[in-house]
Order: C-alpha cells, then sequence, then structure tokens
C-alpha cells in the first residue's frame, strides 16, 4: 500500500514568532512527518472586527480580545513564507500552509505551492472554491460542520473548475478544539469514500493518538494533526495539540499499522513455515499396530508434530490397512 502523508498541523502555534515557527518545523521533521502545514492569512479579509471568539477561543486566550485582534497578532508575512519554506527545504520535509483568502490563494501559489489545504470553515465559500479549483494543483479538503450535500457541492465546484477528482483527497474532520470521542464519527470517512470515490483521510483534533491510528486502519490516505512545543503555550490550538514526544508516538504507530495492513491476501508468511510442523498435527499410531490391520478410530488418532498425514485425510485412511508395523506414536 501506499504510505500515509502525514501532516504536523503547526497552524498558529507559532503565535506570530519566526524562531517558534521554525522550531516547529524541526520537530515536525524529527517525528518522521510527511509535511510540516501553517496556515495564510490577513486578519482584515478573514474576519470582522465585530466577530466574537469561539467558545475554545475565549478559554484559551484573552476572553475580551476580539478575534480580529487575535488572528491579526498570529499573521505571516510574504517573507517569512519564504523563511519557512527554505527551512523546511533545509530540514527535508514538506511546507504546506492553509490559505484563507484570495489574496492568500495568490501569495501561495506565487510560492510555488503544489498542495492546497481548504479548511473546513471555507467548504461553502464559492469564489473561493473556484479559485482554487482554477489553479489545477493538488487539494485537500476538509469537512468539518459539513453534511454529505455540501461535500458534494464544493467537490463539483472544485471539478468544474478545472481540478480532477483524483486529484483531490477528502478528510472527514469535526470541527471542536479538542472534539470529544463520541462525535468523531470515523466510519463518516468511508461514507465519503463509498459516495464519491475520491481518496480520503482524517484531520484529527481529539486529545491523544489512538483516534489518527485508529483512521488510518480504516483505510486513511492523509492524516492531519496539530501540534506545539507545549500544550501550555498561551494561544488558541495549543490545548487540543500533541507535544514533541506525542507526535513522533503517533508517526511510529501510523508507519507500524501500515506494515501491519499488508496486502491484504491470505497465505503463510515466511516466519510462519518453520511453525507449521510443531504447531500442526498429523495421522499417529494410537498405540501398537500390526501390518494388515484395518485402521481405525481405536488404533489412530491425532497428534504433533505435522510433518506426516495431514488430519483432513482422516476419512481416506480410516478402514485401510496397515502396511507396515508401528509402535505407538510412530507417524502413520
Amino acid at each position: 500500500m501506499n504510505s500515509v502523508f502525514i501532516i504536523a498541523e503547526a497552524g498558529v502555534n507559532h503565535n506570530g514568532s519566526l524562531g517558534l515557527a521554525k522550531q516547529l518545523i524541526e520537530i515536525a521533521a524529527k517525528a518522521g512527518a510527511d509535511a510540516v502545514k501553517f496556515q495564510t492569512f490577513q486578519a482584515n479579509t478573514l474576519v470582522s472586527k465585530k466577530a466574537q471568539k469561539a467558545e475554545y477561543q475565549k478559554q484559551t486566550t484573552d476572553a475580551q480580545e476580539s478575534q480580529y485582534d487575535m488572528i491579526k497578532k498570529l499573521e505571516l508575512t510574504e517573507a517569512m513564507h519564504i523563511e519557512l519554506i527554505n527551512h523546511c527545504k533545509h530540514h527535508q520535509i514538506e511546507f504546506l500552509s492553509t490559505p484563507f483568502d484570495n489574496n492568500s490563494i495568490d501569495l501561495l501559489n506565487k510560492l510555488g505551492m503544489n498542495t492546497f489545504k481548504i479548511p473546513s470553515g471555507e467548504i461553502t465559500n464559492l469564489p473561493y472554491l473556484r479559485h482554487i479549483g482554477e489553479l489545477q494543483k493538488h487539494i485537500i479538503l476538509s469537512t468539518g460542520m459539513a453534511d454529505l450535500g455540501e461535500v458534494e457541492d464544493a467537490l463539483d465546484i472544485l471539478v468544474a473548475s478545472g481540478t480532477p477528482l483524483e486529484n483531490i483527497t477528502v478528510l472527514h474532520a469535526t470541527t471542536e478544539y479538542p472534539c470529544p470521542i463520541q462525535e468523531v464519527n470515523l466510519r463518516a470517512m468511508q461514507t465519503i469514500k463509498q459516495a464519491f470515490g475520491v481518496k480520503v483521510g482524517y484531520s484529527d483534533h481529539t486529545q491523544g493518538i489512538e483516534i489518527p491510528i485508529a483512521a488510518v486502519a480504516m483505510g486513511a490516505t492523509i492524516i492531519e494533526k496539530h501540534f506545539t512545543l507545549d500544550r501550555n503555550m498561551e494561544g488558541p490550538d495549543h490545548k487540543a495539540s500533541l507535544e514533541p514526544a506525542e507526535l513522533q508516538a503517533m508517526v511510529d504507530a501510523i508507519r507500524n499499522i501500515e506494515k501491519a495492513l499488508g496486502d491484504g491476501k491470505k497465505k503463510p508468511t515466511s516466519s510462519e513455515a518453520k511453525n507449521k510442523p510443531v504447531a500442526r498435527k498429523s495421522l499417529v499410531a494410537a498405540k501398537t499396530i500390526k501390518v494388515g490391520e484395518i485402521l481405525n478410530s481405536d488404533n489412530v488418532c491425532i497428534k504433533r508434530p505435522g510433518n506426516g498425514i495431514n488430519p483432513m485425510r482422516w476419512d481416506e485412511v480410516m478402514g485401510t490397512k496397515a502396511i507396515k508395523n508401528y509402535n505407538e506414536d510412530d507417524l502413520i
């Protein structure tokens, strides 16, 4: 199978610091993630100055601060983007960023992005979807807060704008931070795959690492997970993020699951072959048998080792004559 593409979501956990953003890149690369993802936006085109924060944001940042003021401090300039892209190249990890407005789409396109991540909040933004679809790049579409009809509408717009369906991967997601386990609904990922014939993945907002691991076992081709340097830092997303050791553990577990999934063919493995004679059984003399005696259930039994006549041939052997003498426990 193809390797699961693991996106370490730095998001805005850099807190506006270029140095911290670089540290996050280094952590993601060391953990073995395939990509590290940030967010590209301009506060004045993303959010109204009157917009309220989400409840989880009020709990993790200054509750009196507006969403606009919070977002404004987390912008990345074009120069910062270039520096981060170069830092990713140095550490051999792919740079990704989610654009939240048309200008940000154009900036990332200018900077050479080949994959565009559409966040859940933009799945109903027709002009935005059309703008990205026209670029004909690879697209990762998150579907938090969406029903199946809204997913279908977004896919139709992207395809009609010029992006082939095979270039789109749809991520199931639940937009709550942290996401309650009972609201994960991993089976919805498989529903999306069956409904639209697309590659699917999972964007995880739960606490811990077991849910993304389960998603891989269920067929996710992309896993996205927030991470941070320290969950106790101030900022909207730190509390629902993995710390470095947890990110490493998640990546390692996913790579092990990939190996364990195998090719789906049911056949003995190379390591099993040596155990066949030990674990399986054969037809064995239950007691002394003289040549010419009739073999039956009184004088023949089934015991290990398994390098004699297969017990599946029991009916074939019963009622035949012994062609030699047997002592107890001799293979027939």
